[in-house]
């Protein structure tokens, strides 16, 4: 046993955790953390501009680094507060992060100190626990229980609240017997996988739909192992894009009323059985129950016993962790096919496959302005394979769902249910703090990229080279097409007069911001383009610049200011605003003809 601060005890706690990394903000309340921090050496800090900014870095962290949780820092008060979206956005996502927030002494509570807020209770309906811990002896087991929780079961995150008079406090803890609680996951019986498999076999035209949870346990292998075995196409939804390849002839492509394909669509319509692995059912991807459901069966497999029957009653339920279930389906498969019971889906994986080669939206646009579409056409030939791209709400994310391509899990960082404006840097950032060999590209349109935009600072100071790409617009695009229903375009447009942009700039002036001289003048490098022709040198040049000065780069495309993104109300009535790239020589009514629409 040691005599040490409970904050001492915190931070060995942290490292036997296998905590790397923490962003945050100091403040006087947490000091006393900061302090122990210092004198260990352990933990990287990275000072972000913004404290809500620190929780979407730990989140970018945590989504990049397989395994190891992000944390993020603050003092009291609207430190705590700022962090609550960051809060939400992790908990919706099923994100690990640990958030720490410092508070008045115990005996100043409730009497409207300065800056002291009952943290605790704001942050409980966004967290899996939020805890203001008022004994100094249960500050280590504080945060060896938030770990035990963020861990287990469905994964989110925890805040701990700790009074400045409590971080202070001399405790006794003996840090070299410390041991992180086991993890609890819970796991299918073969019995369950059987049924399962027996249901799936039953079916002529059977999908296999693939969640985040598949992402969170690192389960994408086993996916496609399972995929092959049986023959069975698969549907990745926005939080599991990634799970198995884009040109994997089993990826049938994504579903939904935003971030879908043509093809995804049409084949979701036409199957009758659907395996869904540690997904939600999202409205986003479901549009209403009665069209998504009709003709066709289910199984629904999640981590989470009250999320199986919250948004429909599927036909089976098993509550599982993905990876855990994915493992008996796998082997289930193996001895059926060893046994020659499995059925042949050759038929239907070709009608899928044909879908998926025909059925295409359009991106080859010359135009100028700019079309969104070229430009996701154009980082699909620059950007590599191992390309990981982060984004959060808008046209932008949904045109990049349309168009990227994906190769692999934890490629595609995209908070999908908050959707929080600003997500897109620090979350870009934290992926590069997670591991800053890879190759991160970020997307965001110039709202977006103009609420935390402080925090490319960020990436000069720390050196945290990515690219990211601008696509302006001058227009809060998704907003304003959705007023398309109220016929009207109001408190949407971010255009402006610039008086600062030389009248011979073009249209320039127009689109408001200068974006470049702010994106420089913030330590980091920026690109502008206006040709649609020029954007592949432009995003090379990029890249090239990120490598050799090790700090963002900003690839700002200027966009025609309306373009209307293909989405609609239902997954059989998704309005296509722009040209289609039918491919088939028939065009749509070959389609039809060829029963690809059925």
């Amino acid at each position: 046993m040691a005599r040490m601060t409970a904050v001492q005890a915190a931070v060995a706690v942290l490292e036997r955790e296998g905590v790397t990394t923490a962003f945050g903000v100091p403040g006087a309340a947490i000091n006393p953390l900061y302090a122990a921090l210092r004198s260990r050496g352990s933990i990287t800090h990275i000072l972000a501009r913004h404290v809500e900014a620190a929780s979407h870095m730990a989140e970018g962290f945590t989504r990049a680094a397989a395994g190891n949780i992000g944390v993020c820092i603050g003092t009291s008060g609207p430190a705590g507060t700022d962090m609550i979206t960051g809060l939400y956005s992790a908990q919706a996502d099923s994100i690990p992060i640990l958030c720490i927030t410092g508070q008045a002494p115990r005996a100043r509570m409730f009497k409207e100190d300065f800056q002291a807020v009952d943290i605790e209770s704001i942050a409980k309906p966004v967290t899996k626990w939020a805890v203001t811990v008022r004994e100094p002896a249960q500050v280590p087991r504080a945060f060896q229980q938030a770990f035990h929780l963020m861990r287990s079961g469905r994964p989110g995150p925890v805040l701990i609240d700790l009074p400045v008079d409590v971080q202070m406090a001399e405790i006794e803890f003996d840090p070299d017997t410390y041991e992180p609680l086991p993890v609890y996951k819970p796991r299918a019986t073969r019995k369950q996988i059987d049924k399962a498999l027996d249901m799936l076999l039953a079916a002529d035209k059977p999908l296999i739909v693939a969640g985040g949870g598949v992402i969170n346990a690192d389960a994408a292998e086993l996916l496609v192992e399972f995929a092959e075995l049986t023959g069975v196409p698969v549907i990745p939804t926005l939080m599991g894009w990634g799970a198995i390849p884009d040109d994997h002839p089993l990826m049938a492509g994504m579903v939904g009323l935003q971030t879908s394909h043509r093809y995804g669509n049409a084949t979701m319509l036409a199957s009758d059985f659907v395996l869904g692995i540690g997904n939600r059912w999202a409205n986003r991807h479901t549009g209403s129950i009665e069209t998504y459901t009709k003709g066709r069966k289910f199984v629904h497999v999640d981590i989470e016993p009250t999320q199986i029957g919250r948004v429909f009653s599927p036909d089976y339920g098993i509550v599982s962790d993905a990876g855990a279930a994915l493992e008996l389906f796998v082997q289930a498969a193996r001895e059926r096919k060893a046994a020659g019971t499995l059925r042949d889906y050759s038929d239907w994986v070709f009608r899928c496959a044909e879908r998926k080669r025909l059925m295409h939206r359009k991106s080859h646009y010359t135009e100028t302005p700019i079309k969104p579409m070229r430009v996701y056409e154009e980082i699909n030939k620059v950007f590599d394979r191992n390309t990981v791209y982060v984004t959060t709400i808008g046209l932008s994310q949904i045109a990049a769902a349309q168009f990227l391509n994906v190769y692999g899990p934890r490629q595609w960082i995209n908070c999908g249910q908050a959707g929080p404006l600003g997500w897109t840097i620090p979350a870009a950032l934290g992926v590069v703090a997670a591991d800053p060999t890879k190759n991160v590209v970020g997307l965001s349109g110039d709202y977006d990229f103009q609420f935390l935009i402080e925090e490319l600072a960020v990436g000069a100071q720390f050196r945290l080279p990515y690219v990211q790409v601008l696509v302006n617009n001058s227009y809060l695009g998704l907003i304003r097409q959705a007023q398309r229903s109220f016929e009207m375009d109001y408190c949407v447009q971010l255009a402006f007069e610039n008086q600062n942009i030389p009248e011979g700039e073009g249209d320039l002036r127009g689109y408001g911001v200068d974006h470049c001289k702010v994106v420089e003048g913030l330590g980091c490098k920026a690109l502008r383009v206006t040709d649609p022709a020029k954007i592949e040198g432009a995003l090379r040049q990029a890249q090239a610049m990120a490598r050799e000065f090790r700090v963002p780069v900003v690839v700002e495309c200027i966009l025609e200011k309306v373009t209307n993104i293909a989405m609609g109300t239902e997954i059989d009535k998704i309005n296509e605003f722009e040209e289609i790239d039918c491919r088939h020589p028939g065009g749509r009514k070959g389609l039809e003809l060829a029963g690809l629409l059925d």
